[in-house]
């Protein structure tokens, strides 16, 4: 960075990082930290980095006790707002310790006391707070007794590893100086661990920690902001070198311009942190239904010699089968470090595509540095010397964090197209349905709504993008992005606009209803709106392949589109299967084909009733005519589904019958039925 550049403790930025991970971390279980009083044991003092700046992170920090490698801080009753200006105080005193801490703001009964004493005498207000019925402690002694103690929020921010798995010897650990205070991570009792500092706890500790219901990431989450700044200083000084080489900057200026930029980098970093933490936080909800793909997705990694499941501590086959067996799936630190992988395997294959050439992502580009700099001059930062590689992480980064650990080797296997293309689909759709608009509509629910109710909100887009993905890459369209988006956007907002009066009332009252849920949980009606709009109209996308080679108008086609599926009952089976649980990964996939294949049937019966219709062409006299002719097949078919509605509970076997059905009377169009999709 050189002797300009970012000071990381000036900034706080590591701290800043990890306390986001904390935020989300309480905002899950109902806590806003930043505007009610918690309770907090730490590791480290307040001349540290990671601890002093992070316990000045809320005013509601109520630490009960710290301890490094000098002193032992006990506050068995804080007052939250005095013991900050304290802490406050003391961060901005040089080379401080504990034994600065004034204790007249300590409550009664606790204080300051040395490490190397023999023993500490404690309070009778020590022994209650922390449940000791003993008068005196070895140093070693207390804090171990203060590692296990049942508070809200256990902060690492000194060097060390203070808890390992019941399994680990300490000698695996590494850090003899700390063997004898070490405690195992079946005997923490704190709500979450926020691990600002590098392995203060070991990967079998977090995980046996998570697995007894305890909240934490891995220490290369929590403090990732500070690599991250790393990263943008680095990468924010080749592109003012540009500048300054093709004079849009003087070398004299470059000094104030970064320092001008502070807190924009620190937004951006944060805002990576942000969305890496809701990345695993959706990852953990699904992790015990995507086991399975998570499994494949580990197996590919091993087969090509890119992952060691022993050396990263995640889970052989016989724990796999056990998790399996118990309907658990993987941990948070354990889904944290797959995180790492899928995006390291997805940045390494982009490398040899020409996807970061694309002109359509200069956008990520641009997004990646401050605003200050692309006012300065755009063209200089396009000619960034590692352009590529910029383009390749934002892009990653988005992938992986919107849409999941396994999304693209997921539908590698399931549509046999390359990486590239899978990207650009993704993007497509992105952009296409304005996605970004809706997460920053969910994101600014924050403490407003149920963490629960939240996330189900973000995976509702999720699904509704995968989905959409997969159409795009069975559309057999040409993968491009600006072409695409240009092509398909318009005719999207334009059903979006009409889509209120083009469905037929028994798919209008479902959508309502599914509104009305959401808004009765709390979401905003705008934006529940959008959120259904989108599940109908990713659901419909055929409309847009028919409207593109039959010559009607969008409006009558999706009339006709919403109405057939509600005569032909595809709308009642697919409201059938979604309440059908699989217990496999086979069942899944077999869901997924069959509802392929209803999509299929219907788009091609749909686009044989306009082939074969007068002109003007009305959809409601199409349908009825096509219906008159068909009127035994129909009653049958009717029968069927009204039985499957009946079943208490259907199977898959039943939908299949159905199905088949339907491709029956899809046969009676094959002679003007529209191009079959890719791969059909």
């Amino acid at each position: 960075g050189g002797s300009v550049g970012y000071d990381h403790k000036a900034m706080g930025i590591t701290a800043k990082g990890a306390w986001e991970a904390v935020k989300r971390h309480f905002r899950e279980i109902g806590t806003d930290i930043q505007a009610a009083d918690f309770t907090c044991i730490g590791v480290g003092d307040m001349s540290g980095d990671v601890f002093g700046n992070g316990m000045l992170l809320s005013r509601h920090t109520r630490l009960l006790a710290a301890f490094d490698h000098r002193h032992i801080f006990l506050d068995p009753d804080p007052d939250a707002a005095a013991t900050w200006k304290e802490r406050k105080r003391l961060f901005d005193l040089p080379r401080s310790s504990w034994a600065d801490f004034n204790l007249g703001v300590v409550s009664p009964g606790g204080g300051v006391f040395d490490r190397t004493a023999k023993s500490i005498r404690l309070s009778a207000q020590v022994q209650a707070r922390f449940g000791i019925d003993r008068d005196s402690l070895a140093p070693q002694e207390l804090i171990q007794v203060l590692l296990r103690q049942p508070v809200d929020l256990l902060w690492f921010g000194g060097i060390g590893t203070y808890v390992k798995a019941a399994s680990e010897r300490h000698a695996e650990v590494g850090d003899k100086a700390n063997d004898a205070v070490r405690v195992d991570a079946r005997q923490l009792r704190a709500t979450i661990i926020g691990e600002g500092a590098n392995l203060a706890v070991t990967q079998r500790g977090r995980i046996e920690y998570a697995l007894r219901g305890g909240r934490l990431n891995t220490d290369a989450i929590d403090n990732s902001a500070g690599v991250d700044t790393s990263d943008h200083e680095v990468n924010i000084k080749i592109a003012l070198a540009g500048m300054i080489e093709s004079g849009v900057l003087k070398e004299a200026e470059r000094p104030a311009l970064l320092a001008t930029m502070t807190d924009a980098v620190e937004a951006l970093v944060l805002r990576d942190n942000y969305l890496q933490t809701l990345a695993l936080s959706l990852s953990e909800v699904e992790a015990p239904v995507h086991l399975d793909r998570h499994i494949r997705f580990m197996r590919a990694l091993e087969r090509a010699g890119k992952l060691d499941r022993a050396v990263e501590f995640l889970p052989d086959d016989e724990a796999l089968a056990q998790r399996q067996a118990a309907k658990r799936g993987l941990t948070r630190p354990e889904l944290a470090v797959l995180l790492a992988y899928a995006k390291n395997d997805l940045s390494e294959a982009l490398d040899d595509t020409d996807l970061p050439d694309d002109p359509m992502l200069d956008g990520d580009l641009t997004r990646y540095f401050p605003e200050a700099m692309t006012k300065l001059s755009q063209p200089d930062l396009e000619r960034h010397r590692l352009r590529r590689d910029i383009v390749t992480s934002v892009v990653v980064n988005d992938v992986i964090n919107r849409m999941g650990i396994t999304f693209v080797s997921e539908l590698q296997v399931r549509s046999g197209r390359s990486v590239a293309d899978i990207v650009r689909a993704y993007r497509i759709v992105r952009a296409v349905f304005d996605l970004d608009r809706v997460w920053q509509a969910i994101e600014a629910l924050d403490g407003k709504v149920t963490a629960a109710g939240q996330i189900e909100l973000f995976l509702a887009v999720r699904r509704a993008a995968l989905d959409a993905t997969r159409w795009f890459l069975a559309s057999g369209r040409a993968p491009e992005i600006a072409g695409q988006t240009a092509e398909v956007g318009p005719l999207v907002k334009s059903l979006s606009r009409d889509l209120k009066a083009v469905l037929p009332p028994a798919a209008r009252s479902a959508s309502e209803s599914r509104r009305f849920g959401l808004v009765h949980g709390g979401i905003p009606s705008g934006l529940a709106d959008q959120v259904v709009a989108l599940e109908t109209l990713v659901g419909a996308l055929d409309i847009v392949q028919l409207e593109q080679s039959q010559g009607v108008t969008i409006a009558e086609i999706a009339k006709l589109y919403f109405a057939a599926a509600e005569r032909l009952g595809i709308a009642r089976l697919r409201g059938v299967a979604a309440h059908i649980a699989a217990t496999s990964p086979w069942q899944r996939q077999a869901f997924t084909d069959l509802m392929d294949d209803l999509a299929s049937a219907l788009r091609d019966i749909v686009g044989g009733i306009i082939r074969a219709s007068a002109r003007p062409f009305k959809a409601t006299t199409a349908l009825d005519g096509w219906v008159a002719e068909r009127g035994e097949r129909l009653r049958s078919l009717g029968e069927t589904v009204a039985e499957i509605a009946r079943a208490a509970p259907p199977d898959l076997a039943m939908l299949m019958v159905a199905a088949r059905q339907l491709q029956t009377l899809r046969a009676t169009h094959e002679s003007v039925m529209i191009e079959p999709r890719a791969g059909e």
